[in-house]
């Protein structure tokens, strides 16, 4: 289980929106991960990813689409 948020896994955050072309400006990531993570869009516009505790790698893989059905 993750227990916090290291730049190692926020750079893995980055590579997927990157791609996407979304701004690092444009996210929030809080340094607590919680059981099954999420995102959210924030009242400000920004995008907050909190990182899924128990299973980094399929949050990872499912991110992309994730942000793609955001609202």
């Amino acid at each position: 289980m993750l227990t916090e948020v290291t730049r190692r896994e926020i750079e893995r955050i980055f590579a997927v929106t990157d791609a996407l072309g979304i701004s690092r400006e444009a996210l929030a990531i809080p340094l607590r991960p919680r059981p099954g993570g999420g995102l959210r869009r924030m009242r400000d516009g920004r995008i907050e990813i909190v990182v899924d505790a128990d299973d980094l790698e399929g949050f990872l893989a499912r991110l992309q689409e994730q942000l793609a059905r955001l609202p």
